[in-house]
Parts: structure tokens; sequence; C-alpha cells
């Protein structure tokens, strides 16, 4: 009796352990998996929730060209403008090409308000203007990145006075929601 007592409770002991094991290599796979990791220290980073950081592309695109310059005309690491950074980002993380102006751009979307915007969306500004002046790019939790004319590629919040006050439109490129591109 003895005997069956302690092989059952060696076979319960046993079979916690090993359920123990798998849940903390679960957890650790988790914390070592390359797209979590960065999800975690782009949204540290850049403000943003970590659930928000669905596209790491964007956000590693982004992060390279933190403190670049802001160069009108411009679309190198050596001076860029918010449009050619606009533009860029569309390039290489969403496989899309948009026009060059900021004005031209919002022609190519279906415009948006800003409870609509979600990650990967255009925000557009009318600075000091009747037409619009200013792009960037929507990440979530009412961040932006753009190309500022003076701190250079920055992230900046929507509720910010001098962004909510210039702040006109949300976009949605129209081809990108056609092809699935960004996500609805």
């Amino acid at each position: 009796m003895i005997k069956k007592f302690l092989l059952s409770s060696l076979v319960v002991l046993c079979s916690l352990s090993a359920l123990n094991a798998q849940t903390k290599t679960k957890e650790t796979n988790k914390l070592e998996d390359p797209d979590n990791l960065a999800s975690q220290y782009f949204s540290q980073v850049m403000g943003v929730a970590v659930d928000a950081t669905s596209n790491i592309k964007l956000y590693k695109f982004i992060y390279e060209w933190i403190g670049t310059p802001y160069r009108f005309g411009g679309n190198t690491s050596k001076g860029i403008d918010c449009s050619a950074f606009t533009k860029a980002i569309y390039d290489k993380v969403f496989n899309t090409t948009i026009l060059r102006n900021s004005r031209d751009i919002f022609s190519m979307v279906d415009p948006l308000s800003k409870d609509e915007l979600k990650e990967g969306d255009l925000v557009f500004f009318k600075i000091k203007s009747r037409s619009i002046t200013h792009i960037g790019i929507y990440l979530g939790d009412n961040r932006f990145a753009h190309a500022s004319s003076t701190r250079g590629v920055v992230i900046s919040n929507l509720n910010e006075p001098y962004y909510s006050r210039y702040f006109y439109k949300g976009g949605r490129i129209i081809d990108a929601v056609k092809n699935d591109l960004i996500e609805e």
C-alpha cells in the first residue's frame, strides 16, 4: 500500500515537474522570440503600446532614420523632408509606391478622422496654410513618425498642442486597402 502511494505520488510529482518545465520553456521562448523582443523594445523607445507594434519592419525602418536632419527636398540619410520620409517608408515597408508631395499623396487616400487611424495610416497637417504642408505616418497611441523641419526625423504625439492645432485629416492609401497591405 505504501509502495503504491509512493509510486503514485512520484508519478504526480513528475507530471507536475514536466508541466512546469513546459510552461517555463514556453515563457522563455516567448521572451527569446526576436519579434516579441523587437516589439517590446520599439514600444518602449517610441512610446507606443506593445500590442500596437504589429509591424516590426515599420518600427525598425523608423528607428534607423530617427535623428536624420530635415532638409527640404532631401531624400537621403544626410537630410530628408516629410514627404520623402513617408514615401521611403511606403516603398521599403509596404512595397507601395506613393507620390512625392504631401498634397499629392493626400489625393491617394481615403480620408480618416483621428479616431479611425491605425498603424501605417498617414496623418496630414495644414501648418499655417490653407493647403496641406506636412505629412507623417501613424504608429498607434496617438504617436506618429515624421521629418520635422526643426527636429529632423522624430516621433511626436497628435495630442501635442502644436500638432493638434494643425492636424487636418488622416488617410489610408486606397491601393493599400485594396491589396490588404494595411490591416483594417
